[in-house]
């Protein structure tokens, strides 16, 4: 397959700016606001994600976390991203352009998650459709994909504010808070039209 792929830089940037928010790879000093974070907004995140491991949010963890970031950077396979808001630094969220293939398919897996206290104010919208430029501009893709559970309508809205189509439905899909759960199926190609403006 090595025959096929498309030789690019595969060095995260500091930073991806968009409107009013940045994304930047992970480094060690985020721990204390990301784990702080991540507990305050448990709740809320546990119907939507993988069951969380029982020392998920240590340090020990948080460490190993980063260091596999570091080497799917390096191969090309993944690219782990830390929401910012602009201009003070609050860290909001997550979002990771993930499960990279090259070759002929040039595609990669969107996924993302918002602390609590900042959902619903459109600062994900504006992360995506960032992370979106980077993925067709810098990373050279053909199509993003993204997944949503049925139910959550956010993130339904989300997906379709930044652009994403609705492909269909798959059965089983994810197994998430510990259940196989159906999941709607998103896509976005690089040569599909913007969408218009907006992101709240």
């Amino acid at each position: 397959m090595a025959l096929f792929r498309l030789g690019i830089q595969t060095q995260a940037p500091h930073a991806i700016r968009g409107e009013g928010v940045y994304l930047r790879p992970f480094e060690s000093r985020d721990y204390p606001q990301w784990a702080e974070l991540r507990e305050k907004s448990r709740d809320f995140l546990v119907p939507w994600e993988p069951t969380w491991p029982a020392d998920d949010l240590s340090k020990s963890a948080f460490r190993r976390r980063l260091r596999r970031h570091n080497e799917e950077i390096e191969r090309d396979e993944a690219y782990p991203f830390l929401l910012f808001r602009e201009p003070d630094g609050l860290l909001l969220g997550g979002l990771t352009l993930g499960q990279v293939r090259r070759g002929v398919s040039q595609s990669a897996t969107l996924g993302y998650w918002m602390g609590q206290p900042h959902a619903g104010k459109g600062h994900m919208t504006r992360a995506v459709r960032a992370a979106l430029a980077y993925a067709f501009d810098h990373l050279r893709l053909h199509r993003v994909e993204a997944a949503c559970l049925p139910r959550n309508e956010r993130s339904v809205r989300l997906l379709e504010r930044a652009g994403f189509q609705q492909e269909g439905l798959a059965r089983a899909y994810l197994r998430i808070n510990g259940v196989w759960q159906d999941h709607i199926l998103f896509a976005r190609l690089e040569s599909d039209p913007p969408p218009g403006p907006g992101g709240n």
